[in-house]
């Protein structure tokens, strides 16, 4: 792991100057892929910190990018997790690596393994299943199965902190590239719309959303109270 991560409240974060500096360095090293936004920097637990710092934090938010740049990263840019998952496929699939995909409802993961395979035909899939694993035994068959296919790529969309746990018990049974994924695939199905461009080209996705949801507003409050502890240095 190289050591030009900045610690931002205990966790470690690496500035990616781009998406193709990420994709480069994914490729190069192993690990649990995991999204940083202020919520995460403010909010993580010791467990939490402790698998983001053992692995790939990036900035997945503006707050994280505003606050890397305030510890002198000043390239850093914001990488959104819903788009790099398609950027890893777009630069492996080829290369003939294997994926393999857990989130989301039964229609919308079975949606999601049809629309990668029209988009990257030729993609190789070694398993999939969706995001309701309900026992310790249900748990423990995905990750023998984990096991036994090996895949190169593993994809977990099932919201934080529960997808990076699960990721942490995949990855020391089978080291591979995970990401964690949140609600991605119902972007990428379309049951979730995502802000308009000029939205997202600004840094405004997060007011979109809360114009969409106005029941967002006290995880924007924590947004407020983030950034006044970058400003003041105490982040």
């Amino acid at each position: 792991m190289n050591d030009n991560r900045i610690q931002l409240n205990g966790i470690k974060v690496h500035p990616f100057p781009s998406d193709s500096s990420l994709l480069e360095y994914v490729e190069e090293h192993k690990g649990i892929l995991v999204a940083i936004n202020a919520e995460k920097i403010l909010h993580a637990n010791e467990q939490i910190q402790d698998i983001v710092n053992r692995n790939i934090g990036y900035c997945d938010g503006i707050g994280a990018v505003m606050a890397v740049r305030q510890h002198g990263a000043v390239n850093a840019v914001k990488i959104a997790g819903c788009e790099l998952w398609l950027k890893i496929i777009t630069a492996l699939y080829q290369k003939e690596k294997t994926f393999y995909l857990v989130g989301s409802k039964q229609p919308v993961i079975e949606k999601t393994i049809s629309r990668l395979k029209e988009d990257f035909p030729g993609i190789q899939i070694a398993g999939y299943r969706d995001g309701y694993i309900q026992t310790e035994t249900e748990q423990e068959e995905l990750i023998e199965d984990i096991k036994t296919k090996q895949p190169d790529v593993i994809f977990v969309a099932m919201g934080s902190p529960k997808q990076e746990l699960l990721m942490e018990k995949m990855y020391q049974a089978h080291p591979a590239i995970y990401q964690g994924l949140g609600g991605s695939f119902d972007v990428y199905t379309g049951n979730v719309k995502r802000a308009p461009k000029w939205w997202i080209k600004h840094n405004l996705e997060f007011a979109y959303r809360l114009l969409k949801q106005p029941s967002r507003i006290k995880r924007q409050i924590h947004l407020i109270k983030f950034l006044i502890l970058v400003k003041t240095g105490k982040i």
